[in-house]
């Protein structure tokens, strides 16, 4: 053709090359699960399979449980630190005085005190925490950095979408407002490792709380309306009569299930108004707290309530909370107060929408922060003991779950590692961890190897 023919142009107004650009490209820019389940899946058994929807708040770079949720009031100064326990509204459990929202809903909450590990090192100890599973590749104990790869292990939300396969165009997990990244070192467990492409999470990269949110990715180019995307779907059918044509193109199958996924997912109403954040009354924003923490917490709530099985909602960019200096003002002034303001709105919102017993929230990091308070008023990794906050989905509140010692240095009960919290969430979601996935290599793999922390459940705490 050599720019002189034109185009062929189907009879709905649409170019071949621009059917390509659709399909191929990704309009939405973006994998989709459409993996077949593994015909091993099943359903689990045991208290905690009533969720249909988990709300992961993760705080990245490993906040502080000495500060937050374990405080030691007894200990030596260097230890206990500048924050004053207070008492919640359930008799004998205290937090810090910096989260007066948590303490006024500890009713609803379950603390757990002993989670632990062996990995001090941000992106493997986020890998076992955001997957389940340690790093593989890696000593369980290695402190050392090892970016995303292919053999990492998927995320919860991968591995829902892998034995879930959504066919009404919504994404089984969303991952908000930030991708964690820092220069060229790519966070793992933010993926579905393993499992290959098609099942990536959907990555939002905007701010919700900004005046201009929106999601490039459910923008379509000028001139395209959801109407006449639907008048295109016509265009399908005629591709895949031709498919004896299309054969000859190296990716067929590629370009297809793209192009069938950003037609379903772009003209799913449902999943698109989830973003259209403006439409939440001023009220409702404000009770969240006009900022990224709140906005992003908001944000999940909308996609939980329009389907959407796994939210992780960072809070911050890497290693936000990763406090090496001055961790009282930086809890105090930057931290604390939009994330307790935030997470307070959310267990509210969702139990006045009638969608707590329904959605499991969880907040956590990839680690706690050391005992000892280091000569820049910080605190150091540590991933020897650390706490974690669970509600809804069943969650029996107002207890603590586990306990660490008296400087907050090591579990002083059983400790809880991330495989359990990993079986946790597969089985509020009613699949059984112990499920086979055959992964990109087409070896069979075991979904998990912790156990449920069937305390959450139970209400038998420490």
């Amino acid at each position: 053709m050599n720019g002189i023919t034109p185009p062929h142009r189907h009879n709905i107004g649409i170019t071949r090359r621009e059917f390509i650009q659709v399909g191929y490209s990704g309009l939405l820019g973006m994998s989709m699960a459409s993996a077949l389940p593994a015909s091993g899946a099943r359903a689990a058994a045991g208290r905690g399979a009533r969720a249909k929807s988990v709300i992961l708040v993760f705080l990245t770079g490993g906040p502080s449980h000495l500060d937050m949720f374990d405080l030691k009031p007894d200990a030596p100064s260097d230890i206990r630190g500048a924050f004053k326990p207070v008492a919640t509204n359930v008799s004998g459990i205290q937090i810090s005085e910096h989260l007066p929202g948590f303490a006024a809903r500890t009713d609803r909450l379950a603390i757990v005190r002993s989670l632990a590990h062996k990995n001090n090192g941000h992106l493997p100890a986020t890998h076992w925490v955001l997957t389940g599973k340690a790093m593989p590749g890696l000593p369980v104990d290695s402190g050392a950095d090892k970016i995303r790869s292919r053999t990492d292990w998927p995320s919860y939300g991968s591995a829902v979408g892998y034995f879930r396969p959504r066919t009404d165009g919504m994404p089984s997990v969303v991952n908000l407002p930030t991708y964690l990244q820092e220069g060229a070192l790519l966070w793992p467990g933010q993926y579905a490792g393993c499992m290959g492409a098609k099942q990536d999470p959907w990555q939002v990269t905007d701010d919700p709380n900004n005046p201009k949110f929106q999601v490039q990715n459910l923008t379509l180019p000028s001139g395209f309306g959801v109407e006449r995307m639907r008048a295109r779907q016509s265009l399908l059918a005629s591709v895949n009569r031709r498919q004896d044509e299309l054969s000859r193109l190296a990716e067929t199958q590629i370009l297809t299930e793209q192009q069938r996924d950003a037609f379903t997912l772009i003209t799913s109403s449902r999943f698109a108004d989830a973003f259209q954040m403006d439409k939440e009354p001023a009220a409702v924003r404000e009770r969240y707290g006009r900022h990224q923490f709140g906005q992003s917490l908001l944000l999940a709530r909308r996609l939980v309530e329009a389907g959407v099985p796994i939210v992780q909602a960072n809070m911050g960019h890497v290693q936000t909370w990763d406090s090496h200096g001055d961790v009282p003002n930086r809890l105090k002034n930057d931290l604390l107060p939009p994330l307790d303001k935030g997470v307070s709105a959310l267990l509210d919102d969702l139990r006045e929408r009638g969608l707590a017993d329904d959605t499991l929230v969880v907040v956590v990091g990839e680690f706690g922060r050391s005992p000892k308070i280091n000569n820049t008023a910080g605190r150091d990794h540590w991933a020897d003991v650390f706490s974690a906050v669970f509600s809804g989905a069943g969650v029996h509140g107002g207890q603590v779950i586990g306990a660490s010692d008296a400087t907050g240095a090591f579990p002083a009960t059983h400790a809880f590692s991330p495989d359990d919290l990993g079986a946790t969430v597969y089985q509020a979601l009613g699949l059984d961890p112990a499920s086979e996935f055959i992964d990109r290599e087409g070896r069979p793999q075991q979904l998990n190897t912790g156990h449920a922390i069937e305390q959450l459940y139970t209400g038998t705490g420490v």
